[in-house]
């Protein structure tokens, strides 16, 4: 591989770790907890800001659960891999669902939260590059967006930049909450084709946390 290909490849890397790292739904902080490397570590590679040596490359490839042509930009082509239908779990009980394998441009998953005796205090927020859209499957979700606490329900559908601090939690105690996410790490959202009829309302209503 030629000096300029090793140079584009590494500078290609930061933003392919940070693409992986929120297709898993964790944050620096979890990534830190998990291996060892500083959250200002991970922060300066994903940005581009500090090339990774392979030692990093190595466990943060391992931690996520992915292969090293996947982060170079080497690996197949999505239709010529099996589709994993394992789910990855974390801490808090929350088990998150691939349902896109590829690196970059829009991709999507399920996640899952665990029933809870009662609603918990407001969801932890955060904030990164991109562009999200949720829609609630099963059960009631507690959405903090920014100063803003809604409760979604099944069918209830909403989109909003990531940059925008944010978190979810279960807001029922009535059993657990299933929701899609759609995400575009770089700000990539979805284009409806087919206008709305005339009278009818484009989203769910939204309704206030109590």
């Amino acid at each position: 591989m030629a000096g300029d290909d090793v140079a584009q490849t590494l500078a290609e890397m930061g933003p392919r770790l940070r693409v992986v790292r929120e297709r898993r739904g964790v944050t620096l902080a979890d990534v830190s907890r998990a291996t060892g490397i500083s959250p200002s570590t991970l922060s300066r590679i994903e940005t581009g800001r500090r090339k990774p040596t392979l030692e990093v490359v190595l466990q943060l490839a391992k931690e996520y659960g992915v292969s090293l042509d996947e982060l170079v930009g080497t690996a197949p082509a999505p239709a010529a891999e099996p589709r994993s239908t394992a789910a990855y779990s974390f801490g808090d009980d929350k088990a998150v669902l691939p349902l896109t394998r590829y690196v970059g441009g829009l991709h999507a998953h399920k996640h899952v939260l665990p029933a809870v005796a009662e609603p918990p205090g407001r969801p932890r927020q955060v904030s990164h590059e991109g562009f999200e859209w949720l829609c609630v499957l099963y059960g009631r979700l507690w959405l903090a967006l920014g100063d803003q606490d809604l409760v979604l329900t099944a069918g209830d559908v909403v989109e909003f930049d990531t940059r925008v601090p944010h978190g979810v939690g279960n807001a029922g105690s009535d059993g657990p909450v299933e929701y899609l996410i759609m995400f575009g790490p770089q700000g990539e959202r979805l284009r409806p084709r087919t206008p709305p009829a005339a009278g009818r309302r484009g989203t769910g209503d939204r309704k206030a946390a109590e």
